[in-house]
């Protein structure tokens, strides 16, 4: 693999997380706020702090998994020219 492709393929993760981020943050604010709308209690706690706090987490596990799956890839970050040397 290339150092461009390398360069590439780190650009093309970064930007996956980056979008997986601003996933996790519309979910947060739809679990959080809206369903603080509703009036349900789950062990004398509204709904909305379940869905807020381990919701987000699950979802946030979800995504990285896809992420591991479907985007990250594992390759050597050394240089082509020192493979070669050695």
């Amino acid at each position: 693999m290339t150092n461009e492709e390398k360069y590439r393929q780190m650009r093309r993760e970064a930007g996956y997380t980056g979008i997986a981020l601003f996933l996790l943050i519309l979910f947060w604010l739809a679990a959080g706020f809206g369903v603080a709308q509703l009036d349900v209690k789950v062990l004398h706690l509204p709904l909305w702090v379940w869905t807020s706090s381990l919701g987000v987490w699950f979802m946030a596990i979800f995504l990285v998994k896809v992420l591991t799956k479907y985007v990250f890839r594992d390759m050597s970050l050394q240089d082509e020219e020192v493979e070669k040397d050695g």
